[in-house]
């Protein structure tokens, strides 16, 4: 399927060599983890919500519409 794609959008195998590569083995089954910022301060603080350790939150009583567009 990867081989499928490299040749409709017009890529070179040996360009991403390295790449088809690293699925010798299989794909893992996971994509990654990360543990942000916001949540390490929400365990530690004890709050509920990850929304109350966000240094910049996002919701509407925040927002100054001057800036949105």
């Amino acid at each position: 399927m990867i081989l499928e794609h490299v040749k409709e959008w017009g890529l070179k195998e040996k360009d991403i060599e390295l790449y088809l590569q690293s699925f010798k083995f299989g794909v893992p089954p996971l994509g990654g983890f990360a543990l942000g910022a916001e949540r390490v301060t929400m365990h530690i603080l004890g709050l509920k919500n990850v929304r109350e350790a966000s240094l910049f939150p996002r919701d509407m009583e925040r927002v100054d519409l001057r800036f949105s567009r």
